[in-house]
């Protein structure tokens, strides 16, 4: 009888490893371009996209048919848009409905109305014409937000009118989800019929969301966080994004809208914060393979041939977008600052321009030759995005002639009292505890902060806030920095802590300057930094629980007051490192700043026996002697001549590494 034919042939092991080797290099490459592009302060979009360039079919060539991989691609974007939704309040959206409404609404109608008619005088079809204007109206999300976020200025004014826009950009993705497939659908049928059609589909496809999202998921999640399964509630929140997106592409609508309904659903709910968590890893993971899959798209040979006028139309759309969002400011009357440096963060083409793109263009809506024109000039333009919202301010004062108002003034009786004063850098809760007790001993104080709302709360009664990045010279200034007696900075943010004690520094040396921070690992740092007293958390709470035990046990509350100013003094010595244990968790970030204490038991073949204390040079291992056990007796501060013993041990104390080095030098010597 002939043999049955085994499915694992040579031949089956060949395709699997060479298609396991394609997807490995990818990965490679992946992670070769977003760390290089990371060291160059570019975004890691940009990196994902020169990513899938190189392994396109231009040049590695990596996957024969990588239109395979528009899938995994696809539910990135369907987790993307799940992220997005969760952000999308009613309440959050009805509080800037003025800049989010009207200044986003004039932004993307203005800047859509004028690419599509110029898309349509170059000979574009109208339906093609008004999907390019769509897509040259939106901005990147992603990155104006990383970017403001990292530099500190979320909360300024400038900020808060991009974001607005954003917000607004964000919601008009929605109706081109909603229209491209169905324009699909042949010549027959005219734009009014496929916008009629689309409206239909998704006021019935969006009603029924609603009512599943308003009835059945709160239950079903509601049971799922019962069982307290981490596994269950994230395959739960998974399921349900793939669902939703499922049926609206039953419909013939995109999956992307789908999984936005059902982000929207659930961003009211209680569970929004961890279902964000939970979809983080997926959504990331999976858009970055998206933007591997446009990058593979691009012919390199039609960016050659056509290199001058991608150039040209990025110039000319940024310039146009900055005028463009200058105007829908000022119909709204918002400052011409914030509308110029508004204008000039949101000036690139975003990453949903890249969705609209990939979509336009399997549904057969634009051709590969536009798109890869398209999508060549919003890499150019993402490419810039670091640079113009870094210089957005600068370029914004000087098209206005005139330099922007940085801070709320304070009134002239809040300033008639700014002598001697204390500024609190961060009015959270810590600040605010401290503001209560300092206006009961009616000591004058001024605090800083930088979220607009509770700034406005504060001010509506009657605290003397300034809203602003208190990192910032006139900022300190405006509170009277150089009359101050005190500067304290509350919040547990060690880098812009340090910008703080710098700029106070400079506008008044004599200013004592104190730091609260959860932990002590940045003592040191903020120290160095220039700061008089570092307050953290921890040990003083630590300190506190002390004091009590000893105050319990009899000890007198003279000695008490006296032990706990000395720890102060020097630093809490006594409270630093501790024994690790099972449970101890080390992470890359804190494996350098955690102080271990270890007990070092010396055998009889220690390299150390013999030897005296004070010849073994603990400066130089960098570790601390805590003490020497020696027959079940230990002294604290053993004397330099004593001379090691086997059976000693000796307790030492330091940085993790250190302390490893310490051990084998004293077991081993060298």
């Amino acid at each position: 009888m002939p043999e049955k034919v085994c499915p694992d042939t040579d031949e089956g092991k060949g395709m699997v490893g060479s298609g396991f080797v394609n997807v490995v290099m990818l990965m490679f490459l992946a992670v070769l371009c977003v760390a290089s592009f990371k060291r160059l302060h570019l975004p890691p979009i940009l990196a994902y996209l020169a990513a899938g360039v190189l392994a396109g079919p231009q040049l590695f060539a990596l996957f024969a048919h990588p239109e395979q991989m528009h899938l995994l691609a696809e539910i990135g974007i369907v987790f993307l848009l799940f992220s997005l939704g969760l952000e999308f309040s009613l309440p959050k959206l009805m509080a800037m409905r003025t800049l989010v409404f009207g200044v986003g609404s004039g932004q993307v109608l203005i800047t859509v109305a004028l690419f599509s008619s110029v898309a349509y005088l170059l000979g574009v079809a109208l339906a093609p014409a008004v999907i390019i204007g769509g897509m040259l109206a939106l901005s990147s999300t992603a990155i104006v937000i990383k970017q403001v976020t990292e530099m500190g200025l979320l909360n300024n004014r400038r900020s808060q009118l991009a974001i607005s826009v954003l917000l607004f950009q964000d919601l008009a993705v929605v109706p081109f989800l909603i229209a491209i497939p169905l324009l699909d659908a042949g010549p027959g049928l005219s734009v009014m019929q496929v916008v009629g059609e689309a409206l239909l589909k998704g006021i019935f496809v969006v009603a029924l969301l609603l009512s599943v999202g308003k009835w059945l998921l709160p239950w079903v999640f509601r049971e799922v966080a019962r069982t307290r399964t981490d596994e269950l509630f994230v395959l739960t929140t998974i399921l349900i994004a793939l669902l939703a997106g499922g049926l609206t592409y039953a419909f013939g609508l995109s999956m992307a809208l789908g999984a936005f309904l059902a982000g929207m659903m659930l961003g009211e709910s209680q569970y929004r914060y961890q279902l964000e968590a939970d979809i983080r890893p997926f959504r990331d993971i999976l858009m970055g393979l998206f933007f591997v899959t446009v990058g593979m798209q691009l012919d390199l040979t039609e960016l050659v041939r056509n290199g001058h006028w991608i150039v040209l139309g990025v110039i000319a759309i940024m310039a146009v977008k900055v005028v463009i969002v200058r105007i829908a400011a000022g119909l709204f009357h918002s400052d011409p600052i914030d509308g110029w440096s508004a204008g000039f963060k949101l000036c690139q083409i975003g990453e949903f321009s890249f969705v609209i793109a990939a979509l336009a263009t399997t549904h057969d809506v634009l051709t590969p030759a536009q798109s890869t024109l398209l999508i060549s000039m919003g890499v150019i333009s993402m490419a810039l995005t670091p640079f113009m919202v870094s210089r957005s301010l600068d370029f914004a004062q000087r098209i206005a002639g005139k330099k922007a108002q940085t801070t709320e003034a304070l009134s002239t009786r809040q300033r008639q009292s700014l002598h001697n004063h204390v500024i609190i850098a961060g009015f959270g809760r810590v600040g605010q505890s401290v503001a209560r007790m300092l206006k009961i001993e009616k000591i004058p104080f001024v605090a800083i902060d930088g979220d607009p709302v509770r700034v406005h709360e504060s001010r509506n009664a009657g605290e003397p806030v300034i809203f602003g990045d208190a990192s910032q010279r006139d900022i300190l200034d405006n509170a009277g920095v150089a009359t101050a007696k005190l500067v304290l900075v509350t919040f547990d943010q060690p880098d812009r802590a340090a910008q703080v004690i710098s700029a106070t520094r400079q506008l008044n040396p004599a200013t004592e300057v104190m730091v609260r921070t959860k932990r002590d690992y940045q003592l040191d740092a903020l120290y160095q930094a220039g700061a008089t007293q570092v307050v953290p958390e921890l040990q003083e709470g630590s300190l506190m629980l002390i004091s009590q035990v000893l105050h319990y046990a009899g000890v007198p509350m003279s000695r008490i007051l006296k032990r706990v100013r000395a720890e102060r003094k020097g630093r809490y010595d006594h409270l630093h490192g501790f024994y690790p244990g099972e449970t101890t968790e080390i992470s890359y970030g804190t494996e350098d700043k955690l102080e271990f204490i270890h007990a070092v038991v010396l055998n009889s073949n220690a390299s150390c026996i013999g030897k005296r204390l004070g010849e073994l040079e603990w400066k130089r291992l960098r570790v601390t002697l805590r003490g020497l056990r020696r027959d079940g007796t230990e002294a604290q501060e053993p004397d330099d001549d004593a001379i090691l013993q086997s059976g000693d041990v000796l307790i030492i104390a330091g940085k993790p590494r250190r302390v490893e080095r310490a051990e084998r030098f004293l077991l081993e010597g060298g």
